[in-house]
């Protein structure tokens, strides 16, 4: 399995996120929070801590209730902070799905939150670049991150200004509409579309805004609407490969129903 899979190299050159302009350096501290909220129906849910310290931060990611194995073995997340000038610094609605097919991908939300300016990984590097590896990615449908990072300018000047959103990416296939089951990536169409959409998405807040909008924000919670329920029995869909191309796998009680497209021009990619 690649662990330098391109599924995200679209938005990644298309919003300039690995040329952002440079920021002058700040060396601040306070915390910084954000809780994070389905997308896409995920399921899902999670928050992120950030303590900074100057140029360096303590990470706290928790992540639960997400797709848990793609291809046989542990889903791999890929989780970033996103910021951008030309953005909204928040997390897309349902206006976003400019398609009307039931998903709001990546390319349809990032004129909300951007493009990376710091990568969430597992271990090692956290700049844009790692943006794509899935060796670094948070695995299975719940994990934690726990660790010290550096910070770079670009996104010191995000937390600062308050316009940093995180995304973590990577839907389960059932959670989706026929139509949106069968399509392909829009970044990649040698994936399907659940694999590169985002999951999950909150606004990061500096602890004594949170605080002060705390009372506020539970109020509109308790008018917002619920997550979405789906029939239990709703078809399982999961995906495989072969030399012939991706394929789905529908699941109907004992019954399977395999059918796929041709994918040779793009058997290089590889999970």
């Amino acid at each position: 399995m690649n662990t330098k899979i391109r599924f995200l190299a679209v938005p990644t050159l298309a919003l300039g996120a690995l040329t952002m302009a440079s920021a002058p350096a700040i060396a601040d501290q306070g915390s910084y929070r954000a809780t994070l909220n389905e997308i896409n129906g995920s399921g899902g849910s999670g928050s992120l801590s950030l303590d900074v310290h100057g140029n360096h931060a303590a990470v706290d990611l928790r992540v639960s209730g997400l797709a848990e194995t793609f291809m046989g073995g542990p889903y791999p997340h890929v989780q970033h902070i996103h910021s951008d000038e030309e953005a909204a610094g928040e997390c897309p609605g349902g206006i976003a799905d400019i398609n009307a097919d039931g998903v709001i991908s990546t390319t349809e939300g990032a004129p909300s939150y951007g493009g990376i300016v710091t990568t969430l990984t597992t271990s090692g590097a956290t700049g844009p670049e790692e943006g794509l590896n899935l060796a670094l990615a948070g695995m299975g449908g719940n994990y934690q991150i726990q660790r010290d990072i550096k910070l770079n300018a670009q996104t010191r000047e995000a937390l600062k200004d308050g316009r940093a959103v995180v995304v973590v990416h990577g839907l389960d296939p059932a959670t989706l509409s026929a139509e949106a089951q069968a399509a392909p990536s829009d970044l990649d169409p040698a994936l399907p579309l659940a694999a590169t959409s985002p999951a999950l998405c909150g606004k990061i807040v500096a602890e004594e805004d949170r605080d002060r909008a705390g009372r506020g924000h539970e109020h509109r919670k308790g008018h917002g609407h619920g997550r979405n329920h789906h029939d239990k029995n709703y078809q399982r869909v999961s995906w495989y490969s072969d030399n012939g191309g991706w394929h789905q796998q529908h699941e109907e009680g004992a019954d399977y129903h395999k059918h796929g497209h041709d994918n040779k021009h793009h058997s290089h990619q590889q999970w």
